[in-house]
C-alpha cells in the first residue's frame, strides 16, 4: 500500500499534546463527593461504567488516526514489470612475466592488477567474464563464467612462475579471442594488460588483433609501468636481489591493437591510475537493459473514513448516554 499524500501523516504528531493534556486533566481532577473513609466501598463490585470511563477518549484518538490516514489517501497498487538484461562477454588477458613484479605499483604490478581486476569483476554481476594469463606462453586460467566467486579465487592463485617467462602478447590475445569467438553475445571485449614488448610466441600481436576484429571483439589495451626507472626483484643463488630497469614497453603495438579492434589504449603509471582505467572501461561497456513497468493505483481511503464516522458515533453514544459525568 502507498499514500498519495504522505505529508498528512505528520498530523499524527498532534496526538502527543492531546494525550498529554488528557493525562494532565485526569491528575488534577477532584472528587465530586469527599468522604472520610472509603473502606466500606472497597469490596463493592465495579460497574461497567467504570471500565468504560476512558473509552470515549480512546475512540476520539482513533477517529483522529483514521481521518489522518484517509487524508493521506492510501492506495492499493497493482504493479508488474518485466526486465531483460544483455550481459557482455569479457576476457581478461593478464601478463604474468617477471617484469610484472616491478614495485612502481604497490605491492607490485601483478598484485595491483589482480586486485583492481577483481574489483572490476565484482562490479559487473550480469557479465560472463573469463581470465587468460600469458608470459612466454599462454593458457586459460578461467573460461567465461558468471560464477564470479570462482573467478576471483582463480585470480588470487595467479602468480609469477606458473609458465615460462617472456612476453607473448600476440599469443595471449589470440587465446582470449579463441575463448569467446563462438559466443552469441552481441558485445564481446578483451582487456589486455601488459608491461612489456612482444618477444615470444608464434602469433604477431597485429595478426591477433585482426582476428579479434573479424569476430567483432573490441580490445582495450592497458600498458602498466611508471616513467623512468624502477626496481625489479630477481632470484639469485644468494637470495632475492633487486635490479634497476627502464620502465619501457611497446606502446605503439598496444595502440595499434586497440585501434584495429575499435577499443582504446590506456597507460597506468600507479595504482590510482590503474583503478581509474578500469572505471573508464566499466562506463564504456555498460550492460544493456530494457525495463517495462505498469502500475495501477486504487483509492482505499473510504474504509478508513467510514470507520472514523462509526467510531465518532460510538464515542458520542458512550460519552452522553453511558458514562455521563456531572460537572462541578
Amino acid at each position: 500500500m502507498t499514500f498519495a499524500n504522505p505529508g498528512y501523516l505528520f498530523l499524527l504528531l498532534l496526538l502527543i499534546p492531546i494525550i498529554g493534556w488528557y493525562i494532565y486533566e485526569l491528575r488534577k481532577a477532584d472528587a465530586s463527593v469527599q468522604i472520610s473513609d472509603t473502606t466500606p466501598f472497597s469490596e463493592q463490585p465495579k460497574s461497567l461504567r467504570i471500565y468504560l470511563l476512558h473509552l470515549p477518549f480512546l475512540l476520539r484518538v482513533t477517529v483522529v488516526i483514521l481521518l489522518t490516514i484517509a487524508l493521506a489517501r492510501p492506495q492499493l497498487t497493482n504493479r508488474w514489470s518485466s526486465e531483460s538484461t544483455e550481459g557482455i562477454d569479457i576476457m581478461m588477458a593478464l601478463d604474468i612475466s617477471g617484469t610484472m613484479l616491478a614495485e612502481d605499483l604497490r605491492p607490485n604490478r601483478l598484485e595491483a592488477a589482480k586486485q583492481v581486476a577483481s574489483d572490476f569483476v565484482i562490479a559487473r554481476p550480469n557479465d560472463q567474464i573469463g581470465l587468460v594469463v600469458f608470459a612466454g606462453e599462454s593458457f586459460t586460467q578461467c573460461p567465461l563464467t558468471t560464477d564470479h566467486a570462482v573467478l576471483i579465487n582463480l585470480f588470487k592463485s595467479v602468480e609469477y612462475g606458473m609458465i615460462e617467462d617472456g612476453t607473448a602478447i600476440g599469443l595471449g590475445l589470440a587465446n582470449a579471442v579463441n575463448r569467446m569467438k563462438d559466443s552469441q553475445t552481441k558485445s564481446k571485449v578483451v582487456i589486455l594488460l601488459t608491461d612489456g614488448s612482444n618477444n615470444r610466441g608464434d602469433i604477431d600481436p597485429q595478426t591477433a588483433a585482426e582476428i579479434a576484429k573479424t569476430f567483432g571483439i573490441r580490445v582495450y589495451t592497458v600498458g602498466v609501468g611508471s616513467y623512468g626507472q624502477t626496481r625489479v626483484p630477481v632470484q639469485t643463488p644468494v637470495g632475492r636481489q633487486y635490479v634497476t630497469m627502464d620502465s619501457e614497453f611497446d606502446e605503439t603495438t598496444l595502440r595499434n591493437i586497440a585501434d584495429i579492434t575499435g577499443g582504446q589504449y590506456f597507460r597506468a603509471t600507479d595504482n590510482n591510475s590503474l583503478k581509474k582505467i578500469y572505471e573508464q572501461i566499466d562506463q564504456l561497456e555498460k550492460t544493456k537493459m530494457r525495463v517495462r513497468e505498469y502500475s495501477k493505483h486504487t483509492e482505499n481511503f473510504a474504509p478508513y473514513l467510514i470507520a472514523a464516522v462509526l467510531c465518532l458515533l460510538l464515542e458520542v453514544i458512550i460519552r452522553y448516554f453511558v458514562v455521563r459525568t456531572i460537572a462541578n
